[in-house]
């Protein structure tokens, strides 16, 4: 597995965030989901801006399997500015001391192996911990990363998600217990704000490709990536034309630390890409990214007259309000991507 992040990568979230990281300044934050995808590039990003900034802060990383994080990642695990709680998100022992910030990155997939009522609660009683230790550590800042989930199926007529936007899953569909309990969560962070004070602001994840992102899981564009490296064919599960946007880790990593730090507390903010493209484009520009030469191979063939399927944000608040942007193309994003993997 590759290690350290390409160094430009590093650079360009420490470029558009620098002013963000004095308020972190000699202070600790404590990090759930740390070891994940998303968390591992908030830890990459924080190692790098603290050494370059001399900041002298630290970050407490909840982690269930600290020595599988050591092996991913031993120059994140070797860094004096980390360490490691071991323990769940859902009941994890509350450290003590003061935190600057509180960041819950930590989710329930689903799993047919465990009852799903279970999940649900597990993914509640994390985001409870995580609120009830901004509390008790007197945390200035709260940041709960949900997900465009939230919103439930988007109608394939309506191009873009807003956060305000009315759409929720179906209550009786299973199925959508993840972005169920994402939506509960957020109404905790919002009750509890209200009740006792806690600034929380809730980022809404949708999708992304980067470095980190794991290539043989339930992501297209890593299993794309893979497909293309391995010189193919890449294989589309289904037609093809369902629309997706893709943001860039990089650019992941430097919306959610200008969130946690400069969002607008009890706001909730999407965090993707715009720019909307089939999943057959994805497809054919992971295989630009490699050689156009390999083949795709889809599982079935469009029906005349469907309109595609859409999961798409509108993220023109983190723009106005934030001044956040997508800096990295996607043909860029995926070429950095596999230039990563290939070490």
């Amino acid at each position: 597995m590759p290690g350290t992040l390409a160094k430009r990568d590093l650079e360009h979230v420490l470029e558009r965030t620098a002013d963000l990281w004095p308020a972190l300044r000699g202070e600790r934050i404590f990090i759930t989901g740390g070891t994940g995808f998303v968390g591992t590039w908030l830890l990459e990003t924080f190692v790098f801006c603290n050494q370059r900034l001399s900041l002298g802060a630290q970050a407490l990383v909840l982690s269930r399997d600290p020595e599988a994080f050591a092996r991913k990642a031993p120059h994140l695990d070797n860094d004096p500015a980390l360490s490691f709680l071991r323990g769940h998100a859902h009941d994890f022992a509350l450290p003590s001391g003061h935190f600057a910030a509180v960041v819950h990155a930590a989710t329930e997939r689903q799993d047919p192996a465990i009852d799903p009522v279970e999940l649900f609660d597990r993914d509640l009683n994390a985001t409870r911990r995580t609120l009830e230790l901004a509390q008790r550590a007197g945390a200035a800042r709260h940041l709960f990363t949900s997900s465009g989930a939230v919103y439930g199926r988007q109608p394939p007529e309506l191009s873009h998600l807003r956060e305000d936007d009315r759409g929720a899953p179906d209550t009786m569909d299973v199925g959508a217990l993840y972005g169920h309990a994402k939506r509960a969560s957020e109404l905790m962070c919002a009750s509890v704000a209200k009740a006792r004070g806690v600034q929380s602001s809730v980022a809404r994840l949708f999708a992304f490709v980067g470095p980190h992102l794991p290539l043989d899981a339930h992501y297209a564009a890593g299993n794309f990536v893979r497909d293309a490296m391995a010189g193919g064919p890449i294989r589309i599960g289904g037609d093809g034309t369902p629309m997706r946007s893709y943001l860039y880790a990089a650019d992941l990593a430097l919306w959610l630390w200008t969130i946690l730090l400069r969002g607008q507390p009890g706001r909730t903010y999407n965090v993707g890409s715009g720019e909307a493209l089939s999943i057959s484009e994805l497809a054919e520009t992971s295989a630009a990214a490699v050689q156009p030469s390999v083949g795709i191979v889809r599982a079935r063939e469009p029906v005349a007259g469907v309109l595609p399927a859409r999961y798409v944000p509108d993220v023109s608040r983190a723009r106005s309000e934030l001044g956040l942007t997508v800096n990295v193309s996607l043909r860029d994003a995926l070429e950095r991507t596999i230039a990563w993997h290939r070490g």
